[in-house]
């Protein structure tokens, strides 16, 4: 993080190499004059009369280190640790820890068991300033009473940011006539067709609390059917859904700060109502032209480059991802390389550099006006409205803005000859990324992307400052394949390292959010990467500066090769990568290293030794959970229990795909075991035998009831209509009743009923028997427990959760003949 020093007379492109850390470095203590007690102290030789004095022993160092130690005492590290602190607040550790504060006052909102009125929070703030303001005089107060403020503030954006989306969510699923204007669509890898849709009216029935954007699928639309376009067809729409299991990831969250009410499918095909009129407001004009221009930039580069990798191009360079292959998403992720496919700091920095380089080589063939201009501002203007635009048309998400939040910083600090401190840089990003979007802090992508950034500043910036002082000599003299070599082996080793740094950092939290690892992604980054690097980003580039002339096509070209390489080498890999599916961890252990992964990455002093014990808390604790023994879905149509041997029993013949995947990758299985039908009249198992299958049984279904046994010997009902929950009442430990008018028909405290309406209301389930004793009553823990939050409320409104049948259409009686 070395900046370009000040009043510098060698050319525009000059550094001083020296961090900016070093300028609030303490000076070494000052060297005393030896005493005169001591022999040779005067400059002058030993007497010969005096005894040589021996050397010190191998083991010298080890009794300098416990001499040390023998002298550490408290209040000795308690001024050492002031010292420290003194020195971090010098170097402007206070503003690095706002976007800290700042997340975890949002944190806190988003965790709060019920929904505070705006006079909390407000009341807060202002008793926190006024704090603030008041302890100005006492320096350690006033630090703690602003760092207050900061949370408090992080709160308040939190709840501002829910005041302000009001999304109005659908609470019961129904079909009815939808008619709108479409905001966005994305063809599908099964070829469906995803449209997103501002909702004008509703008919037959016409609801009486809309939604006001939904996202449906259909399989075919008109030709010239595009964003800003009038449609209108049957749909059935469904509200948003809950966690697939209990701390798991919400959906309803996400539906309801992207404004989307409800989603669905259209029965039939949707068709064109009008064009867009005049009045349209001009925001969503404006909209619906960049979501018109991305579309066809993305229709361009399919036709041209075709394939898996023309869909890998659209998504690189127009953040189009919906087409690509289940089959390529499922190999990169394994690979630890799907961060590739998401646009973040890596598209960015290439962008800018690629741009940069072109215009600087440009300017070189003009010697004459490069020595008489500052050229490299001239390209540094030019890279910051680049990857603005690239910002805009590949789709505003978190890692792209805070990407651009950083590149743009550094850039603007090249126009006005500063130097641009990476870190703060970060910081000034996160704060932007919180005050707009504080939901997205509880996000992986905002987690993953701001771990895996603070990780790699901070460890080359400490590499940095730990060389900034050494002497080094001159590089000796080499060949020129010594030479290549030599940089080829920097590269890989740089490459390595930051595929390592990044991995760990954000191991966690891939863990913590997808239950998967990913064990050979440091191979796969090493091989991808340079082809990423040095073919797929610039050439990307290339064509999209070419295109408006019509000549991307070779560019494409080498680009599309580039792609196929890299989707050869993950599959290749992929077939060869372990099992990645890890299980459940605790989320104590989450939080434990996030303050490690904070302490070490601000921290400049010895102080980041402070990570230590947090990061080594986290790990102990990792397994401090419990892997839930049954897993019950919202809807009560699905359950399913891990019977041993890496298989999962699942309730139903076909269940929900990624439903199942999750459920996997949470309790640690590789196969699914689907339950064996048997007929009554056919009496080869009835339900009296429950209680003679083995312990691991998968479910045994027969009369309206499904069978299983867990391994620890609790039997497990499924009951698809209320009036057979009696049946199981004598032996089964846990009844599932999947009709929303059933109830608890067993009244035995030993046995526990979830119905379909517990469900509807409180979100899936996780089931826990008890280990200690057999006949305890099993417990459960549900995903939306508690007061409804605002992205929660609708979940109230439908008619399982009122505890009334599907509906069902009257039949039309037939009118006699006059």
């Amino acid at each position: 993080m070395a900046g370009r020093g000040r009043g510098s007379e060698q050319g525009e492109d000059a550094g001083v190499g020296v961090s900016e850390r070093s300028l609030f470095a303490i000076a070494p203590p000052v060297s005393q004059p030896l005493s005169p007690l001591v022999p040779g102290s005067d400059g002058q030789s030993p007497r010969a009369d005096m005894p040589p004095i021996p050397p010190p022993p191998a083991s010298g160092r080890i009794v300098r280190v416990r001499r040390r130690l023998a002298r550490v005492s408290w209040p000795r590290l308690r001024h050492s640790a002031a010292t420290a602190a003194e020195l971090e607040l010098d170097r402007g550790i206070a503003f690095l820890l706002v976007p800290v504060c700042l997340a975890a006052g949002a944190i806190g909102y988003y965790s709060l068991a019920a929904e505070p009125d705006f006079a909390k929070p407000v009341a807060v703030v202002v008793l926190m300033a006024v704090c603030a303001l008041v302890s100005r005089s006492w320096p350690k107060t006033h630090l703690g009473f602003m760092a207050a403020l900061l949370c408090a503030l992080g709160l308040l954006v939190a709840k501002v940011e829910t005041w302000r989306a009001s999304t109005q969510m659908l609470g019961s699923e129904i079909s009815t006539q939808v008619t709108g204007r479409v905001v966005s669509l994305d063809r599908m890898e099964t070829g469906r067709i995803r449209l997103t849709i501002d909702v004008t009216s509703t008919a037959r029935p016409k609801l009486r609390y809309a939604p006001e954007r939904v996202r449906l699928s259909a399989r075919d639309i008109p030709a010239e059917m595009t964003a800003g376009s009038m449609v209108t067809g049957y749909a059935k729409l469904l509200p948003p859904t809950g966690p697939v299991r209990p701390d798991s990831y919400d959906f309803s969250f996400d539906s309801y700060f992207a404004g989307i009410g409800g989603s669905g499918f259209f029965l039939g095909n949707p068709k064109l109502v009008s064009a867009m009129d005049d009045e349209v407001p001009l925001t969503a004009r404006l909209f619906s032209g960049i979501e018109n221009a991305r579309q066809a930039i993305a229709d361009h580069i399919r036709a041209r480059v075709g394939g898996a990798e023309g869909e890998i191009a659209a998504a690189l360079i127009v953040g189009v991802r919906a087409g690509i292959p289940d089959e390529i998403n499922e190999a990169m992720r394994r690979t630890g390389i799907y961060h590739i496919i998401s646009i973040s700091g890596l598209h960015m920095a290439l962008v800018a550099g690629t741009i940069m380089g072109l215009l600087r080589g440009a300017f070189a063939l003009f010697p004459d006006f490069s020595a008489r201009r500052p050229v490299k501002k001239y390209a540094a203007a030019a890279a910051l409205f680049s990857i603005a635009a690239y910002l805009v048309i590949s789709g505003v998400v978190v890692a792209a803005e805070r990407s651009f939040i950083m590149l743009a910083v550094m850039l603007i600090a090249v126009l006005f000859d500063r130097a641009a401190l990476t870190m703060r840089n970060l910081a000034i990003s996160a704060i932007a990324v919180i005050v707009v979007s504080p939901h997205e802090v509880v996000g992986p992508s905002f987690q993953m992307s701001f771990a895996a950034t603070a990780a790699l500043v901070g460890a080359y910036a400490g590499w940095a400052d730990h060389h900034a002082g050494e002497a080094r000599p001159p590089p000796p003299k080499r060949t020129l394949p010594g030479s290549l070599t030599r940089k080829f082996l920097l590269a890989t080793g740089g490459l390595a390292m930051t595929s390592i740094i990044a991995g760990c950092a954000t191991a966690l939290f891939a863990i913590w959010h997808f239950q998967r690892v990913s064990p050979l992604s440091l191979f796969a980054n090493l091989a991808v990467m340079p082809i990423v690097s040095l073919i797929v980003m610039p050439f990307a580039v290339l064509s999209s500066l070419a295109m408006p002339f019509g000549a991307d096509g070779p560019f494409l070209y080498v680009m599309g090769k580039g792609l196929t390489a890299m989707i050869a080498i993950s599959a290749w890999i992929s077939e060869r990568s372990p099992v990645d599916a890890v299980g459940l961890i605790s989320q104590q252990s989450v939080l434990l290293v996030t303050i490690a992964l904070v302490i070490a990455t601000m921290a400049t002093t010895w102080l980041r030794l402070a990570a230590v014990p947090f990061a080594l808390a986290g790990l102990l604790t990792i397994s401090d959970t419990r892997t839930p023994d049954v897993l019950i879905s919202e809807d009560a149509r699905l359950v399913a229990l891990p019977i041993g041997g890496g298989e999962l029993a699942v309730s139903r013949t076909r269940p929900s795909e990624f439903t199942v995947d999750n459920w996997k990758r949470a309790l640690v299985s590789e196969t699914i075991v689907v339950p064996e039908m048997f007929d009554r009249a056919d009496g080869q198992f009835d339900i009296a035998d429950a209680v003679n299958l083995p312990p691991g049984a998968p479910f045994y279904c027969t009369d309206g009831v499904c069978l299983a046994r867990h391994p620890s010997g609790a039997i497990i009902a499924h009951v698809e209509d209320r009036k057979n929950t009696w049946k199981a009442c004598g032996f089964a430990d846990l009844i599932v009743v999947n009709d929303a008018t059933g109830y608890d028909a067993c009244h035995n405290p030993l046995v526990l009923v979830v119905t379909k309406r517990q469900l509807a209301r409180k979100g899936s389930a996780a089931v826990f028997f008890d280990r200690q004793s057999a006949t305890g009553p099993p417990t459960v823990s549900f995903a939306v427990d508690g007061p409804y939050r605002p992205w929660h409320e609708q979940r109230k409104f439908s008619r399982e959760a009122r505890g009334l049948a599907p509906y069902q259409k009257p039949e039309k009686t037939a009118v006699p003949a006059q």
